[in-house]
């Protein structure tokens, strides 16, 4: 019985190992995103939008509330960046950030 309750006990903390790294890969693509979204939107304290950037991801399951963030952002400043060109940073960014992740 032993045998098993290892092999659980080690699947928990796969599982939990695994959930962390995603985690923290997620934090850290909405940080890249932030400075990325900073340098065209010309934000002076880039570290500091990176983090709104960051706190919006907590609003709602998923990274649409991150998208919106920065779709609104741009909206906002008058910036031409098209709904395909914020996705295909943030999947960039994302594959960024778990290789980051991963390489600690």
């Amino acid at each position: 019985m032993s045998g098993i309750s290892d092999r659980e006990k080690a699947f928990e903390n796969k599982f939990a190992h695994d959930e962390e790294l995603k985690f923290k890969a997620l934090s850290r693509r909405n940080r890249l995103a932030g400075l990325w979204a900073a340098s065209l939107l010309g934000k002076a304290d880039k570290d500091a939008y990176a983090r709104e950037v960051v706190v919006a991801d907590l609003e709602e399951a998923g990274h649409e509330d991150v998208f919106r963030k920065l779709r609104q952002d741009f909206d906002a400043a008058g910036i031409a960046v098209s709904d395909t060109e914020i996705r295909t940073k943030m999947l960039d960014l994302l594959t960024e950030a778990s290789f980051q992740v991963e390489n600690q």
